[in-house]
């Protein structure tokens, strides 16, 4: 196969692997990994240099439940070490049912899954005003009891509920990029940065130590992207693409954007924090890093949308 030069890093939104409303057995999150990856395939099929990152939020959320429930009974495992967890848990189902997505059609591509350290400032704004939420609703008393005796940081989610915050610190560079870039040049199709990767920052005497906290996906991808030379990034989410005036009458999809255009709608308030947001300020911290484009799709459109049929596009 003629590899071509082009490198996408593609981020699968959590929705690839669980959805709202299904029980999230591991049964279901295998075949909706398997749903996923057709446009992944065709994209092998034409010789892309590919990395593949993911999200990790849900199966987070049921490993703190675990630790919870198996308080005083098993020891308790730190939050990054239950993002390595699911880096190699996810990492697994996405390699294995692309591994076989490959052979029946013919495709010999190599796979691998990297369990990637991503690096951050332990001095990040976060640290000191964390608001990530994480894990499991709580009942106020509960929350008191675990804030005391555990040193949780509990907030109320918009009405919804108490729930456990932590730091969401930026990352800087991702620790494993070198053997990344290096499998990716031999034509390796490589599963990386999974939930953001495990946070980890670096000691006085330059050892690294890992953080209770988790990184942004989005943000992650745009960071290993510029560190391995990647010209595209490809954000894939729930959504169809961006959209202006999402939820209304008159949300209308935008099918291209500059990046200027991309920063003058975020800085207007179009794209929430919660949503869009953070996938927009990752494309623009792409683009400046000197990426070349950005395209926010659904997952099935993937593979059109990189041709430009479909989702958005940000030059």
């Amino acid at each position: 196969m003629q590899l071509k030069n082009r490198c996408i890093v593609i981020a699968l939104g959590g929705n690839a692997i669980t959805r709202p409303g299904i029980p999230d057995t591991i049964a279901n999150q295998f075949k909706h990994t398997r749903e996923s990856l057709p446009p992944i395939i065709k994209m092998a099929r034409e010789g892309y240099r590919m990395v593949i990152t993911h999200g990790n939020g849900p199966q987070v959320g049921n490993a703190l439940l675990r630790v919870e429930i198996a308080r005083e009974k098993a020891p308790e495992l730190p939050l990054g070490v239950l993002v390595a967890d699911t880096e190699g848990g996810i990492g697994y189902m996405i390699e294995q049912s692309l591994e076989n997505g490959l052979m029946k059609e013919m495709i010999e591509r190599d796979v691998v899954t990297i369990v990637t350290q991503t690096l951050v400032d332990k001095n990040d704004p976060s640290v000191k005003d964390p608001h990530k939420f994480v894990g499991q609703f709580i009942e106020e008393e509960d929350a008191k009891t675990l804030s005391r005796d555990l040193g949780w940081v509990i907030k109320k989610d918009k009405g919804r509920g108490w729930r456990r915050v932590v730091p969401s610190p930026k990352p800087i560079k991702i620790v494993n990029s070198k053997i990344i870039k290096t499998l990716v040049d031999m034509g390796v199709i490589v599963i990386s940065a999974g939930g953001g990767g495990a946070p980890v920052y670096y000691e006085d005497d330059g050892s690294l130590e890992g953080m209770d906290a988790v990184v942004d996906k989005d943000r992650a991808s745009a960071v290993l992207g510029l560190e391995i030379g990647a010209d595209t990034l490809m954000i894939m989410t729930h959504e169809d693409g961006v959209y202006l005036n999402y939820g209304k009458e008159d949300q209308k999809l935008l099918d291209k954007l500059s990046r200027d255009e991309a920063k003058e709608l975020l800085e207007a308030g179009h794209f929430p924090k919660g949503s869009m947001g953070p996938k927009i300020e990752s494309a623009i911290q792409f683009l400046e890093g000197g990426g070349k484009k950005v395209i926010i799709s659904s997952v099935g459109n993937g593979f059109d949308a990189l041709e430009g049929k479909a989702g958005t596009t940000i030059t």
